[in-house]
């Protein structure tokens, strides 16, 4: 079974992105497509980008650095559920893009963007796709931009507006058939 890691691309501690994330989670689980793992930058905690050498030569000096190679290296494909802030991506999240460039090679990768107002963060999705390329992930075709998030958080957590989860199952369905092509494909010798 194809294991996805659904990350919170979220490092405020007041994120709205918590219990949107959960519910993608939720979601992809009920899917049946996947082995789900959630993971949450804010809890991964990386420093910035420290590390003497390039991500490319794949060695390493921290510790920091090995685990979140581990924890990525152990996933076929990912959901990113991502805030916009200024029109952008966020720092941290580059930031834990840039540390690693091996683990993500050839990986299938979903995009869940959101914001308070009415673009849903896909000006920074689509911001953030050239990065996804230049680290050899494969973007779904689809993907879910979801206006004004804080109004759909209450005290049960997130609660999704009619459609949103088809919109999601056809991002999965995405990054399924990717996986499934990406496994299917010879081993390079």
């Amino acid at each position: 079974m194809t294991r996805l890691h659904v990350i919170s691309a979220a490092t405020r501690p007041t994120s709205s992105g918590r219990p949107l994330a959960q519910w993608v989670t939720e979601q992809a689980r009920a899917h049946g497509g996947f082995e789900v793992t959630p993971v949450d930058l804010a809890e991964i905690a990386l420093p910035f980008l420290d590390e003497p050498e390039y991500a490319s030569t794949g060695n390493y000096a921290h510790q920091h650095t090995r685990d979140w190679s581990a924890l990525v290296d152990s996933a076929d494909a990912f959901l990113f559920v991502m805030p916009m802030y200024n029109a952008g991506f966020t720092a941290p999240f580059k930031n834990a893009i840039d540390f690693l460039y091996r683990e993500w090679a050839g990986k299938p990768v979903g995009i869940v963007s959101y914001s308070g107002g009415p673009s849903g963060g896909a000006p920074a999705a689509e911001m953030l796709k050239p990065v996804l390329h230049r680290v050899g992930l494969l973007p779904a075709e689809r993907s879910v931009a979801i206006p004004g998030l804080p109004g759909m958080i209450g005290p049960e957590g997130f609660r999704a507006p009619e459609g949103l989860a088809g919109e999601l199952t056809g991002v999965l369905d995405d990054v399924a058939a990717l996986a499934a092509q990406r496994a299917a494909e010879p081993a390079a010798v």
